[in-house]
């Protein structure tokens, strides 16, 4: 067992020095706003915060725009530090062109929120009900041809999601299903042993992935910590059963099991 947990140990290693230049960041939340059927010409937009700052944002009427920022228009930033909102929500100094259809606010932006866009040809101002986060990374489509002013829906890729999820683990199949065949397992019922040991391991652990990234955005620690559990449990169980199924010595099945996860957690990793 000790040489065992050693050779797990060994897999986080490796693991943690490939993830590198990755190692000092961490997912930020956002949200994402895609606009429909915007009319010609500018169109300016932010999200109004109901609390007077967020992350590094914050209400001062007398900011300036520095030269980096993405509108350095005056006169633009000056229109919406004298919008007053009805049910005063808070400009806090983030704007976007949103002329091309999009409004991504990819650092720290306001839990609950307004969005509030400026059409400076016609003067016009459209303002949002009052939305909130329903995920760590929350999409929104705003359909502007719509009655009833700027209504946002929810448009999260569920499918997408599980199109991924399903698509990770037939890839991880496919590789530890190569590795078993490079040790020498051929054998029907020791490879099915094998796969309905990889569907219920990798299941289990990219169904709990997906919810963490869901609520609490896509930590590499957690696919690190997930696939040294994996690794563990399937170490245990080939020691144990391969060999009664004929398939080598329970040493054998055991660097079977940490060459197949290290093997499929690079490929992970190489996607990321």
């Amino acid at each position: 067992m000790k040489k065992l947990l050693a050779l797990v140990l060994a897999i986080s290693l490796g693991l943690v020095l490939s993830l590198g230049a990755f190692a000092d960041t961490g997912p930020k939340p956002s949200v994402r706003i895609r606009l429909k059927n915007l009319p010609d010409g500018r169109v300016y937009g932010t999200l109004l915060s109901e609390k007077e700052s967020t992350g590094p944002y914050s209400y001062d009427p007398g900011f300036t725009p520095q030269e980096w920022y993405e509108v350095t228009d005056t006169e633009i930033w000056r229109a919406f530090q004298s919008y007053e909102d009805t049910d005063g929500f808070y400009f806090l100094n983030e704007l976007w062109d949103c002329s091309d259809g999009s409004l991504d606010w990819t650092y720290y932006p306001p839990n609950t929120f307004k969005l509030l866009l400026y059409f400076p040809i016609t003067g016009e101002w459209l303002s949002s009900d009052v939305c909130g986060s329903y995920a760590f990374d929350s999409y929104f489509t705003v359909d502007l041809s719509a009655e009833g002013g700027l209504a946002l829906e929810r448009s999260y890729d569920y499918g997408g999601e599980m199109l991924g999820l399903i698509g990770r683990i037939a890839v991880t199949l496919l590789i530890e299903g190569l590795v078993a065949l490079i040790f020498g397992y051929r054998a029907r019922r020791v490879l099915a042993f094998i796969v309905l040991v990889n569907l219920a391991t990798q299941a289990a652990l990219n169904i709990a992935l997906n919810l963490a990234a869901y609520f609490y955005g896509r930590w590499l620690l957690l696919v690190i910590v997930g696939e040294l559990a994996v690794t563990f449990v399937e170490a245990v169980v080939y020691r144990r059963e391969l060999p009664r199924r004929g398939a080598g010595s329970p040493s054998e099945a055991v660097s079977y099991a940490i060459l197949a996860n290290l093997v499929s957690a690079m490929a992970g990793l190489a996607l990321l």
